[in-house]
């Protein structure tokens, strides 16, 4: 990095304290120099001055400042971005203007790195701007292996902009899904608590109120709604649902849809051999980002919608599902949404 950022905080972030943040974002930094950089006031939470231990909230935005160094050769700024990556993202885009980036991300894909992804959309952004000019900035994210519209800005005045509207719950995002069996009734809300459970064969995951497994004690119950609509079905085995989450807490979609006893075809993390891609249908997990709609930091109201990925595409003609069966999935929920 060679100029200040403002790194918005992400929902799912919520509770994490702040050298923790860091360390996932900035993982080659030294623990000697976050702490020298917030004695000295260079990184701040919305303008003040903080501690290493504070807990973060969302939305709130973390200044940081420039982080490489000559002196320093612990930290190692993001790779350059070769012409095959840089091609790869602009093949992506889905809208573009002044402020905003709308990218159709492709399941398997992870949005940020960590200590086994190297390769991640975040690395990639200098891919979608000229060489040298600013990188853009992530303002949301999805899960690896979930597809769909993903949002950046081409700036960290227009990143805290879309960040306030995030905050305000001024976003509508509508996802698609192929789940086990058919909810009843047809339409409604989940409103289920979700707190985050770690270590394990399976890494850390969201466990739900009403899991027989949750701890009945110790635990930080977050609240979480989502609404949901049946588009189409495939006889009783399977579900075609439009979903908004009212709220955005880790693996939420995935959470409540398996806590109902529906789970996310292809998603084995919570939904196990209950989510076993069957018949002709190809494997991937079936949760697409197909909407969202936000007021843009130029005014008025950003619409983007994003095509089924490949594996999706083939499972709805294989069941004869029609994109245009969804419109006015949430017309009977909207009074209350």
């Amino acid at each position: 990095m060679s100029a200040v950022e403002h790194v918005s905080v992400q929902p799912e972030e919520a509770g994490r304290r702040l050298d923790t943040w860091f360390k996932d974002h900035f993982p080659r930094l030294p623990r000697g120099r976050l702490e020298k950089l917030l004695r000295t006031g260079q990184i701040r939470i919305d303008g003040k001055r903080v501690k290493s231990n504070v807990r973060l909230e969302a939305w709130q935005v973390v200044r940081v400042p420039p982080l490489k160094q000559d002196d320093d050769k612990a930290f190692k700024g993001p790779k350059p971005v070769g012409a095959e990556d840089r091609a790869f993202m602009q093949g992506l885009v889905l809208h573009e203007d002044k402020a905003v980036i709308a990218l159709n991300k492709p399941a398997g894909l992870a949005v940020q790195g960590g200590s086994k992804t190297e390769r991640h959309l975040d690395g990639l952004l200098a891919g979608l701007v000229p060489e040298g000019a600013e990188r853009p900035r992530l303002v949301h994210r999805l899960d690896k292996e979930t597809s769909g519209v993903l949002l950046v800005a081409k700036s960290s005045a227009y990143a805290a902009k879309l960040g306030k509207n995030f905050k305000s719950r001024q976003a509508r995002k509508t996802y698609w899904a192929l789940v086990k069996g058919v909810p009843r009734p047809e339409q409604g809300t989940i409103r289920l608590g979700l707190a985050k459970l770690g270590g394990g064969a399976g890494g850390e995951r969201m466990v739900a109120e009403n899991d027989p497994q949750a701890p009945e004690a110790g635990v930080d119950w977050l609240a979480a709604v989502t609404h949901y609509s049946v588009i189409a079905q495939a006889g009783q085995r399977y579900a075609w649902l439009a979903l908004r989450p009212e709220t955005g807490r880790t693996h939420q979609l995935r959470a409540h849809l398996a806590a109902i006893g529906h789970p996310i075809i292809g998603d084995f993390k919570y939904g196990r051999e209950e989510a076993e891609v069957g018949g002709d249908m190809p494997g991937g997990m079936y949760l697409h980002a197909r909407a969202i709609e936000v007021p843009s930091p130029l005014g008025g109201t950003l619409a983007v919608e994003a095509p089924l990925p490949p594996h999706m595409a083939q499972a709805w003609a294989l069941f004869a599902f029609e994109a245009e069966d969804a419109e006015g999935a949430f017309d009977l929920l909207d009074g209350a949404l």
